[in-house]
């Protein structure tokens, strides 16, 4: 786990309350674990009660549960954990995501069946002649209890010879809460889906 965990590398964390979500700095690294320096106060963080980390390596997306063995302001210092596991090595984890949704821009309204998603996009089709120029809402159903809505922005648009368009895009979000809840939400689902 050391050669994993580096001075400097940028940190998610989630702890059992995801809206207490944070992230921070690792600023040292021992044998017995990290010191991770955080942007905001560490609210609904406690000591001994574990938290779900996420970082990038060069060789992709690290995930473990650990937790904090002291809490000192924003500075913490999180046990080695026990196990670790890369989740791929794109930078956020793509699930298959099939629903029928609706892009929104201002008054306009495009019916879209997704296919894929990911905290940095996703892919869908649609027979609406969507604007690549546009700049569009969607809201992800995530669960009966939580959505999420952020903006996306076409990239890439393919036309079918059925005279279907595949679109692919990235997603910009107005709350970092909304971004932490997606990979969340990915990485969860992508876990469960290898373990079926």
């Amino acid at each position: 786990m050391r050669e994993l965990v580096e001075k400097g590398q940028h940190v998610i964390m989630i702890p059992a309350d995801f809206k207490f979500a944070n992230k921070g700095t690792i600023t040292d690294v021992t044998t017995d674990g990290f010191t991770l320096e955080l942007e905001y106060d560490p609210k609904g963080v406690l000591r001994s009660n574990y938290c779900e980390f996420y970082l990038e390596t060069k060789n992709g997306t690290l995930y473990f549960d650990s937790y904090p063995k002291s809490i000192n302001g924003r500075t913490l210092l999180i046990a080695s954990p026990a196990k670790h596991k890369f989740l791929q090595r794109r930078q956020y984890t793509r699930i298959k995501y099939v629903l029928d949704l609706e892009l929104s821009e201002n008054d306009n309204k495009y019916p879209i069946t997704t296919l894929d998603i990911s905290a940095g996009g996703m892919k869908f089709r649609t027979n609406s002649n969507v604007n690549i120029e546009g700049e569009y809402y969607i809201t992800l159903p995530l669960s009966e209890a939580q959505s999420v809505t952020c903006r996306y922005i076409p990239i890439r648009i393919e036309k079918g010879n059925d005279g279907t368009y595949t679109h692919s895009g990235r997603f910009a979000y107005d709350a970092n809460r909304d971004k932490m809840t997606l990979i969340q939400y990915c990485t969860k689902r992508s876990i469960e889906i290898k373990n079926k």
